[in-house]
């Protein structure tokens, strides 16, 4: 019995200091995640990535937001370690309203990602996704949140 309990313990520890970890820019960054999805399709095994190609990709998100005539609506930062942690966070109450309106910009971002050079040389823009992106340079999670209320977490499965 008493084994039994020691079991249960060190098991509740483990998945408590990893949900923690996984969960630290929550209460900062974002509000607490409020759902969560797995996301485990890999099309095709890509070159290894690497923090630098994980930071550069953020950084040139930031660029052409900064570039474009209206202000930014959302944000984009990459976290942790190695960054493999994206958050996407809205700007304003309207932009991320819903999880559906953040689904949307996702997709359009996938539309946006089907038009650059590493999707065409890789035969990609018909069928890969902005998730699909992010699987190959080896994020980890992605969270989209409109700042106040909700935030959504996505992490990304690879074999």
């Amino acid at each position: 019995m008493t084994r039994l309990i020691a079991i249960i313990i060190a098991t509740l520890a483990v998945t408590t200091t990893f949900a923690a970890a996984s969960d630290r820019y929550a209460g900062y960054y974002y509000p607490e995640i409020t759902s969560t999805e797995n996301f485990t399709r890999v099309i095709r095994e890509a070159p290894q990535s690497s923090k630098a190609v994980r930071v550069e990709f953020v950084t040139n998100l930031t660029v052409a937001q900064l570039a474009a005539p209206e202000s930014p609506r959302f944000v984009f930062f990459a976290k942790g370690d190695d960054a493999r942690h994206l958050t996407v966070i809205a700007l304003d109450d309207e932009v991320f309203s819903s999880i559906y309106r953040a689904r949307a910009v996702l997709a359009q971002m996938t539309s946006n990602m089907r038009n650059n050079d590493f999707f065409r040389q890789q035969n990609l823009q018909f069928v890969a996704t902005f998730y699909d992106l992010l699987q190959f340079m080896e994020f980890d999670t992605l969270v989209v949140s409109d700042g106040e209320t909700w935030s959504h977490e996505v992490t990304f499965v690879r074999n």
